[in-house]
């Protein structure tokens, strides 16, 4: 059965990117342009990881992990953060919510994304 990646991204270039590039290799791929409707996916379909952005309307990234972490069942997805913001804090916070990873948009490549998504959960 194909491993399901939620990307919750509101820079729709972006997030048919990356949907495509992953999709073709053969993941099950979920998109949500904004954090709300990322929540209520993520209850939903239960990923194997969570592609998700810091800057977003109606609930921001970290928002977004502060509701996974409430959850035992679903702090247990690993999130890789993609952001255009490399602030410390902003990186420290989600660590400590439990990111394992991070991705800078503006030194963004998408076969770094998909190393990092193999080395996360394999293929």
């Amino acid at each position: 059965m194909a491993k399901k990646i939620l990307i919750i991204e509101d820079e729709e270039i972006l997030l048919n990117l990356l949907q495509k590039k992953l999709s073709h290799l053969g993941y099950e791929v979920f998109v949500a342009q904004d954090g709300d409707i990322g929540v209520t996916k993520i209850k939903e379909i239960k990923p194997d990881l969570i592609l998700l952005d810091i800057v977003m309307p109606k609930m921001n990234g970290i928002e977004v992990m502060e509701e996974i972490i409430k959850d035992g069942e679903l702090k247990k997805i690993p999130v890789i953060i993609i952001s255009n913001s490399g602030q410390p804090l902003e990186i420290e916070r989600a660590k400590e919510l439990g990111a394992r990873d991070w991705l800078i948009k503006t030194e963004f490549d998408p076969q770094e994304v998909i190393e990092k998504v193999i080395k996360q959960i394999g293929r």
